[in-house]
């Protein structure tokens, strides 16, 4: 029997090539986007599932968190709501759920990461060998 894993996303677990340390705050970001990069780079060290080689696409999470507070900075200064604009900033914020869960930025990719540690619970089970 063949077992379905269609659309489950495999857990995150500590990487031997894990960052210890913060990168420092990329030049090109927006302003929104260096704040966001300062609040989730220690949650990412901490958990050290983020390399090397995991940076860029952090830092597209960044940017498009950046752009949709932009957005709503824009929106929220008044007069007529722009509906492109609006779309715009659905679409950016819709980018940075979809980037946050890849790197545990979410409840549910959060808790698969606590799922990643082993069981050691067999002192209980009379069939343990």
């Amino acid at each position: 029997m063949s077992v379905h894993s269609r659309g489950v996303k495999p857990p995150l677990i500590a990487d031997g090539e894990a960052l210890t340390k913060a990168p420092p705050v990329p030049k090109t970001l927006a302003p929104h986007a260096k704040l966001e990069w300062r609040r989730i780079m220690p949650q990412l060290i901490g958990r050290r599932i983020i390399t090397k080689a995991d940076l860029a696409g952090v830092e597209n999470y960044c940017t498009a968190v950046g752009a949709a507070r932009t957005i709503t900075d824009t929106l929220s200064a008044g007069g007529l709501p722009d509906l492109k604009l609006g779309g715009l900033q659905i679409r950016y914020m819709q980018a940075a759920r979809q980037l946050a869960a890849e790197y545990g930025l979410t409840p549910t990719s959060r808790a698969r990461i606590g799922t990643a540690l082993p069981d050691d619970d067999d002192g209980d089970n009379p069939l343990a060998v």
